[in-house]
């Protein structure tokens, strides 16, 4: 009885794991996808996209967001973006942060 709750325990403690680096793998190839679709939108758009590899980061998430409302589930899908709508949404958002920021830095008379 001692052995069959051990070996138990420790399938569960294995699915466990699996689960855990399969979510984490998943969450890294999202984060990954989703920097590739903002530096691709920062390169389309002239100017500067604020805060780096983290700014394309959160503009590929959130461009896959407005895409995806905008457009709906159009095109591929990789890491659980769909790549259409989220450059559209990205290079979107890449000329509204444009437009603001670069608002900010020009002094106004």
């Amino acid at each position: 009885m001692f052995v069959f709750v051990l070996v138990l325990v420790l399938f569960l403690c294995f699915v466990a794991a699996i689960w855990i680096t399969v979510s984490l793998v998943g969450l890294l190839v999202t984060l990954l996808i989703a920097g590739l679709v903002g530096w691709v939108a920062y390169q389309m758009v002239p100017g500067r996209l604020p805060y780096g590899w983290i700014g394309a980061v959160v503009a590929g998430l959130l461009g896959s967001w407005l895409g995806g409302i905008l457009l709906g589930d159009v095109g591929s899908q990789v890491g659980g973006i769909d790549i259409g709508p989220a450059l559209v949404g990205a290079i979107i958002l890449a000329v509204i942060a444009d437009l603001v920021f670069n608002s900010r830095r020009q002094p106004t008379f």
